[in-house]
């Protein structure tokens, strides 16, 4: 059985290869639901209404977070909030 440290550590790689994936497909204007399909289709998971909560709220995070980071910025355009690298 794995350690507490190494599934910690794992989990804290996970989310910085999510990020990491999230800030790169911002290098164009996208909005939120692009995002969230990239990622869906980049680790081939598949949508059901749970996953599109959860996983969208956990999107949603990570998008902020990049933006408090200054690593990304976002506008609105024709109604669509658009997030894109800074």
């Amino acid at each position: 059985m794995f350690s507490e440290e190494t599934i910690n550590k794992y989990h804290l790689f996970f989310i910085c290869d999510v990020i990491q994936v999230i800030y790169d497909f911002c290098e164009k204007e996208v909005t939120f639901e692009e995002v969230l399909k990239y990622i869906f289709d980049h680790y081939s998971l598949t949508m059901n209404i749970n996953q599109y909560v959860l996983i969208g709220s956990t999107i949603r995070s990570y998008l902020s977070y990049l933006a408090d980071e200054n690593k990304i910025t976002y506008e609105f355009k024709e109604n669509k909030m658009i997030w894109r690298q800074v």
